[in-house]
């Protein structure tokens, strides 16, 4: 039999596996992998906007995904000020879209 301490130990692992294999934490994961924390953050502005207000900013516009993809990609400029965004040869197209999704996400 199992103490109480072993029980919640089991249980808090198993949140932590959960909570990373979702779809937010692994694209915050993605987002880390691929340098994009480098110039941004969720909750404020670095060298980019936050992920918070890039997500407020393009919250009413349907083709937002495919703007905010399209910007990983190739990069862009005079949006969020003079700093233009390079474009992201790291990242491929599945991969722009799940960040962009992911970003519009953002509360």
């Amino acid at each position: 039999m199992r103490s109480i301490k072993q029980n919640l130990l089991l249980l808090s692992a198993g949140l932590t596996v959960s909570l990373l294999a979702s779809p937010a934490f692994a694209s915050l994961e993605l987002a880390q992998k691929k340098n994009c924390l480098a110039c941004h953050a969720v909750d404020k502005k670095v060298v980019g906007p936050s992920y918070k207000d890039v997500a407020a900013k393009y919250a009413k516009d349907k083709d937002a995904v495919a703007k905010l993809s399209g910007k990983i990609l190739k990069g862009g400029s005079g949006v969020w000020g003079p700093v233009p965004m390079p474009a992201n040869t790291q990242v491929n197209e599945a991969e722009a879209k799940q960040l962009a999704t992911w970003v519009l996400s953002v509360k």
